[in-house]
């Protein structure tokens, strides 16, 4: 669970980046579901103006301490550097050491990499830092071309908006889509946002956490292979087909039509990873149909051919 969350600030921050953990975490939206988060803005000099990247100044009211039972410890961007003060690296250390989730925005990844805690562990970071970072850290298995990796209890994002990503899928993660669509409606940003090699990131799964439409979801999972029509959802939901949609957007993020295609993808995904069976048998079990609007979809949600991504993640023997 998520409940208390450290964000770590030094000189340079940027504005936007810090902004965006905040607006995330730092804001009370209990009133619409989200849990409430113990949140702390710490720093190695707390109560003392902190220089921004943006000309203006920022004040951390709680020190390093705050980290040693946090739940989440979050780093938003701020100006690349030789060195980093030591004594945030050692709290840094100490709590990937307990299990703490470690999340950066942007160049905030610099400071883990200093801390050693990327060394062969999958990455990313803004595409402008790409040569930068693998100089300074090639041990680190950087992919550039990503709105953000997660690898567990360490997640890094790419520049800026990606934090955005980074952070609803987090919350998606553990606390659930129903939460991470609600932050999302009220930050006025999708749940989830294309862009990258995403082969490399998963891919959140719309739920909804309804119980007048998840056994409809169920269903239309265990039958991917049949047309799904919003007036046959709706009779089977036992609504009006303007209720129906309207409610599947808000419980999930997005419009029948594109969830049943992610669904199909997703078991396309496992097909591929799990199975020898042919793109034209994969296609047909998936609802896809054919192998020529597998491969349209599956490219355009993951990021890459099917084929390329059996040849990366399949496991069965």
């Amino acid at each position: 669970m998520l409940e208390k969350i450290a964000v770590v600030l030094m000189e340079d921050v940027a504005m936007f980046e810090f902004g965006v953990v905040s607006e995330v975490f730092g804001l009370d939206r209990t009133d619409d579901g989200v849990p409430a988060f113990d949140f702390k803005v710490c720093s190695t000099t707390p109560g003392q103006p902190l220089r921004s990247s943006s000309h203006s100044a920022v004040i951390a009211p709680y020190g390093l301490e705050e980290l040693e039972d946090a739940d989440l410890v979050a780093l938003p961007a701020t100006t690349w550097r030789e060195e980093y003060d030591e004594r945030i690296l050692d709290a840094l250390r100490r709590a990937e050491a307990r299990g703490a989730i470690l999340l950066t925005v942007c160049s905030g990844a610099f400071v883990l990499g200093k801390a050693g805690l990327l060394d062969g562990r999958p990455c990313t970071t803004h595409w402008r830092y790409e040569k930068k970072f693998q100089e300074q850290f090639p041990l680190a298995k950087l992919d550039a071309d990503v709105l953000f990796v997660d690898d567990g209890n360490i997640i890094t994002s790419a520049g800026t908006a990606a934090g955005i990503d980074a952070c609803l899928h987090l919350v998606r993660r553990e606390l659930g889509s129903a939460v991470a669509t609600r932050i999302a409606r009220r930050m006025v940003v999708p749940p989830q946002r294309d862009g990258g090699q995403r082969q490399y990131v998963d891919v959140p799964v719309p739920e909804s956490s309804s119980e007048s439409l998840q056994p409809v979801l169920d269903w239309m999972v265990d039958n991917l292979t049949i047309e799904h029509t919003v007036p046959a959802l709706a009779r089977r939901a036992q609504m009006s087909e303007r209720t129906f949609a309207r409610r599947f957007v808000a419980e999930t993020g997005t419009t029948p039509l594109k969830w049943v295609t992610t669904q199909r993808v997703l078991r396309a995904r496992t097909l591929l990873e799990q199975t020898r069976m042919g793109i034209e048998q994969i296609a047909a079990e998936s609802g896809f149909g054919t192998a020529a609007l597998l491969r349209h979809h599956f490219r355009r949600v993951v990021g890459v051919p099917p084929q390329d991504y059996r040849r990366t993640f399949q496991t069965a023997s």
